[in-house]
């Protein structure tokens, strides 16, 4: 009986250091993305200039011409994005990643990070992407390098309609339904050693990146720095996997940035 309270006193303890450590992680992550996350304007002074809408949406003129990124500005997006990612994804993970560490305690206590690592390896492919898909549009001239928005209403209306599009698909439901229920699979693909925390927390972080990479596409319709925009989404990620019904959210959604996207693409044509 000792031995399994001295068991079970050692498994608290190695959740504790797990949280505090997610908890240093994010704070880290999000001062840095407050700060501006190296691009030189504070995202507090840009959602001032813009307002809670974005430079898009709101109207707000600049003068957008096509610029080439530097490998070492390039460098910094990427970051950028991945700290982001960082910030916003790992809170509503974070519950997932101490029941790993709760059903995998005899695999020591390093494995719950090795899970993370493999967990924001998928969020760094993401952001790979991401910064990719910035920088190709950067050298289009077809996003504000002040506001990091996009600057023509149609592909707004695009990528709106898209990620509304996407919420209506049984992919979106399915990988929902993993991230909100994730125990079946943390038990059923479970093995021992590093590498298989790592790929588990690789494979978790798939499911996490089909579950929300349309929301996150939305940073470049309301601006990819905009403070409102990713407290908006980031509460939106943690209602829709771990409150009581947040499924359900996923369609109303989906019908809710069709619509928006329509309207902007019609606004679009009135402009024009």
């Amino acid at each position: 009986m000792s031995e399994l309270r001295f068991t079970d006193r050692l498994l608290r303890h190695d959740r504790l250091i797990i949280a505090v450590a997610l908890l240093l992680a994010v704070s880290a992550a999000a001062t840095f993305i407050l700060a501006g996350g190296g691009t030189g304007m504070s995202v507090i002074e840009m959602a001032a200039r813009t307002g809670p809408a974005g430079a898009l949406l709101a109207g707000t003129p600049d003068m957008v011409a096509a610029m080439r990124w530097s490998p070492g500005y390039a460098l910094v997006v990427f970051v950028m994005w991945w700290l982001m990612m960082v910030a916003m994804m790992v809170p509503s993970a974070a519950p997932t990643i101490l029941l790993y560490g709760a059903l995998n305690g005899n695999q020591g206590r390093w494995a719950p990070l090795h899970f993370v690592f493999g967990y924001l390896t998928a969020w760094a492919a993401f952001s790979l992407i991401a910064t990719a898909a910035q920088g190709t549009l950067a050298a289009l001239g077809l996003i504000s390098p002040m506001f990091m928005t996009l600057a023509t209403p149609w592909l707004g209306a695009a990528i709106l309609i898209g990620a509304g599009l996407y919420h209506l698909t049984p992919l979106k439901a399915a990988c929902l339904d993993h991230c909100r229920g994730p125990v079946e699979a943390l038990t059923r693909h479970r093995r021992t050693g590093q590498a298989a925390a790592f790929r588990m927390g690789l494979l978790h972080g798939g499911f996490c990146l089909g579950c929300c990479w349309a929301l996150m596409s939305l940073l470049f319709v309301g601006g990819v720095m905009n403070i409102w925009w990713i407290l908006g989404i980031t509460l939106y990620v943690a209602i829709e996997k771990l409150a009581p019904g947040g499924a359900r959210l996923a369609r109303p959604l989906g019908v809710a940035l069709i619509l928006a996207g329509l309207a902007l693409l019609l606004r679009s044509f009135d402009l024009t």
